[in-house]
């Protein structure tokens, strides 16, 4: 039986310190036993938004794993934990689940993007996994759903069968969805945010040597500005002072603390 991770504080946020195989193993578990939970991928985005965000912010608690996804959280959990911290982005994830379930049986359901999206999605996956069983699909209205939309939509995901729900809904509104749906959907939710684009090829992802250095926000940059602008130019800035802030206060109270003994 898998052990869930460590948890690292992450500006207040209690981020999971986990290998891939621990956590491709974790959620191949629960899985397997249909259990409803879901799991919420952190990068500066999410942290900076939930401290503003009081629902994002219970949901981002509330989850059953929050994973380090974009190289700010994974470095400063190296610095925080001494352990060398992986990054685990939702599209990576995402893609080797999929290999992982094509060879256990497991089905998927995907849900979030357009229609188009996830046609190519599908395309892509069944080329690449010929065996994956995948469930079903779902492109849900931009809008708030109806309370009649939101039923059919559980009731489509568990007909399915699906074991593993991948959400694509965009941050803050999948987050939120997985925490109000846990109990309700029967299997395991994971957010994987742009992982529909990417892998359908609507939006082409950055090198893996811009990826390995923590380089791939500026690739999406340069692909959408209008969208990304203020995430990557304003969100990051302030993510990285809060850190840099709480860090020189912290070795300055420790000096105190020398000084004073």
């Amino acid at each position: 039986m898998a052990t869930r991770p460590d948890l690292v504080d992450v500006l207040g946020y209690p981020v999971n310190a986990i290998s891939w195989g621990e956590v491709l193993n974790l959620l191949e578990e629960w899985s397997k036993g249909r259990q409803s939970r879901f799991a919420c991928l952190c990068n500066t985005h999410v942290i900076m938004t939930a401290r503003s965000n009081a629902t994002l912010d219970r949901a981002i608690r509330d989850a059953d794993l929050r994973l380090p996804d974009g190289m700010p959280i994974a470095i400063l959990m190296r610095f925080s934990s001494g352990r060398d911290q992986q990054r685990i982005a939702g599209p990576d994830l995402m893609w080797r689940y999929c290999a992982n379930a094509e060879r256990s049986g497991q089905s998927i359901f995907l849900l979030g993007s357009t229609t188009d999206t996830l046609e190519g999605l599908k395309l892509r996956l069944e080329n690449a996994f010929p065996a994956l069983r995948i469930a079903g699909y779902h492109s849900p209205p931009f809008r708030a759903m109806t309370e009649e939309e939101d039923r059919y939509l559980v009731e489509l995901i568990n007909r399915s069968g699906a074991h593993t729900i991948f959400v694509a809904l965009g941050c803050p509104k999948q987050e939120i969805w997985m925490s109000e749906h846990r109990g309700l959907i029967n299997g395991v939710m994971v957010g994987v945010g742009a992982a529909f684009d990417f892998h359908a090829g609507v939006v082409p992802r950055a090198p893996i040597w811009m990826q390995n250095v923590g380089l791939e926000w500026f690739h999406r940059l340069l692909a959408e500005p209008r969208r990304l602008w203020r995430r990557y130019l304003i969100i990051n800035v302030q993510f990285a002072g809060i850190v840099f802030w709480r860090g020189m206060f912290g070795k300055l109270r420790d000096k105190r603390r020398a000084t004073d003994a």
